[in-house]
């Protein structure tokens, strides 16, 4: 199907910088994900959270935070990453942990799940493609009005095909694309996924006049202001330095 571009915004108004992830056992989520990334320098920082920065061959943006969280309810893939795997099979993924649940058929991927149920997809690998995460998906109720609001938010063109909707060519973004994909219901708890932004300004001024809304914040321990976006999705904004 022929893509069409609906915008492309020139003034970011913040710099993309890495998800985080909810857990319940903060150390085998750690090791799965550090294997699932491919390795890079997994450390803690502080009770109760860890950080996986990439590794050298890969986008500086691409940092994963966990977070130790006393319960998780089931959030419906919301939030998830798209991988490509180095080969045809997750043999390597399901060694490290992962739970296959559905095998290509209609959809030429995996569907996966991380140790506590997390699910994500991965792709065989195409061609000489490098392997690793290449698009963030968000689940929506309206792709082409949330798409368009995080393509001006991060300063990228939005395309779109078919039902999804897309960011693409977003300084700093670490992948390919970011995704939303429309979904008939409503949006159910909480995603255990989002995404962490740096300001360009010193305050989220910008971002609330856009149509965020202010959660909570300014929290060093937070990494700074906490907000949602039009459709409730959670993000964490901080300032460089």
């Amino acid at each position: 199907m022929k893509k069409e571009d609906l915008i492309k915004a020139t003034h970011p108004m913040v710099r993309f910088d890495g998800l985080s992830l909810d857990v319940r056992d903060l150390d085998a989520q750690a090791a799965f994900w550090h294997a699932a990334l491919g390795g890079g320098t997994l450390r803690q920082e502080g009770p109760g959270r860890a950080r996986i920065d990439r590794i050298p061959q890969r986008p500086d943006a691409e940092i994963l935070r966990l977070r130790q969280v006393p319960n998780l309810s089931p959030d419906g893939a919301r939030v998830h990453l798209d991988l490509r795997l180095a080969g045809d099979t997750p043999d390597a993924l399901v060694e490290s942990g992962a739970t296959v649940l559905r095998k290509p058929g209609d959809d030429p991927w995996f569907v996966l799940a991380d140790p506590e149920g997390n699910q994500f997809c991965a792709y065989p690998a195409v061609d000489d493609r490098p392997p690793g995460i290449f698009e963030l998906v968000v689940k929506c109720q309206v792709a082409h009005d949330l798409a368009k609001w995080w393509g001006t938010v991060l300063g990228g063109r939005v395309e779109q095909e078919g039902e999804a909707v897309s960011v693409t060519g977003a300084p700093e973004f670490p992948w390919d694309f970011m995704v939303f994909d429309p979904v008939p219901d409503p949006r159910p708890v909480r995603p255990h996924m989002h995404w962490h932004v740096t300001l360009r300004d010193e305050t989220p001024k910008e971002l609330i006049k856009h149509g965020a809304r202010l959660i909570a914040g300014p929290d060093a321990d937070e990494d700074g202001w906490l907000l949602e976006d039009p459709e409730g999705n959670r993000f964490h904004a901080g300032t460089a330095g």
